[in-house]
């Protein structure tokens, strides 16, 4: 294994750590209780957004921290929950007194430890909503979870909503416009290498050199099957297929696209594969009216790409514009 690391145990503490010095106007990072927020939380009235999850999957989660979308976030251990008092440590910082959101992707760990803190937080007087992402159309009851994985559709989640309650949205109406997003979305991924965790200093799983991972998770789950590679165009039209049975899209619907590299994929080809998904959906009649490319929701040094289709209204698109000032994602502002 090679890596840019000192010891593999002060891994996150340590890249926490150049989190905020490279961000020093945005961010702040609690060190003791490993929360990242907003520089300038708690902001009073606003609803306040607070998601987390295991480590190695940046720029997620707490690289969408900033104006327009996160307040604060969580990061556990690498592919490990953060507890209950780490998410009600971030919680209490950044509440405002209009209550707060926690985004949580559908992996047990994450739903059983934000529940806990949101009970602990309702005993303290804060009000909690929570939005379940659970986009991932691959496998249902996987190894990590009961029910569909949390995946790509969490940055849509926390952009839309994030941007909902900048502009003054109450707690109601930010998690409703959450929860609207995640039932729109449908992802499914592909994995062509397995990551390699620090801890372990090998690849999580074989793969032999002529297969892939069909519908792999984003801590190396194993997805539907393996299979032979095959060309790009052909993977491309198998995923929306899935995409598209489990959240059907009709003619003149207008979509996000998000194709994501998995942290090892380099944007040659995600710009190929984003070209593929182009073609198929201009096939369909599908207006794609916002699309991003590139590495948001990673499984560390993974060579593969996942696919989110999201259908939007005409609010959503605004909200999608609206602007946004984090590490992983900014424009107008």
């Amino acid at each position: 294994m090679k890596k840019f690391i000192n010891d593999p145990a002060d891994v996150v503490a340590e890249a926490l750590a150049g989190l905020a010095a490279a961000h020093p106007d945005d961010l702040r990072v609690d060190v003791s209780e490993q929360y990242i927020a907003r520089a300038d939380a708690p902001r009073g009235g606003k609803v306040a957004l607070v998601s987390g999850g295991g480590s190695g999957h940046e720029p997620l989660h707490g690289g969408f921290v900033g104006t327009g979308m996160l307040d604060a976030a969580c990061p556990g251990e690498v592919f490990t929950s953060p507890v209950p008092d780490q998410i009600l440590a971030a919680t209490k910082a950044v509440d405002g007194g209009a209550g707060v959101v926690h985004v949580v992707k559908n992996y047990t760990g994450d739903v059983m430890n934000f529940q806990l803190a949101a009970e602990l937080a309702a005993d303290e007087g804060i009000a909690v909503e929570t939005v379940l992402v659970d986009d991932d159309v691959a496998v249902e009851n996987s190894t990590w979870t009961a029910g569909r994985r949390g995946t790509g559709a969490t940055l849509l989640v926390e952009k839309i909503a994030g941007a909902r309650a900048e502009e003054g949205g109450k707690l109601a109406e930010v998690a409703a416009i959450g929860r609207e997003v995640n039932t729109a979305s449908a992802s499914f991924a592909y994995a062509l290498t397995a990551g390699t965790t620090p801890a372990a200093g090998r690849p999580g799983f074989d793969l032999p050199e002529d297969e892939i991972e069909v519908g792999v998770g984003i801590h190396g789950e194993p997805g539907r099957r393996r299979e032979k590679l095959r060309p790009a165009r052909e993977l491309v039209r198998s995923a929306l297929d899935a995409i598209l049975e489990a959240k059907p899209v009709n003619d003149g619907d207008q979509v996000i696209v998000l194709v994501n590299g998995l942290g090892g994929t380099p944007l040659l080809e995600l710009y190929l594969v984003y070209g593929e998904v182009a073609t198929v959906l201009a096939e369909r009649g599908v207006r794609v009216a916002r699309r991003l490319v590139g590495n948001y929701v990673t499984s560390l040094d993974m060579a593969g790409m996942s696919l989110t289709v999201t259908r939007v209204t005409d609010e959503m698109i605004r909200l999608w514009d609206a602007p946004v000032r984090t590490p992983g994602l900014r424009w107008g502002a």
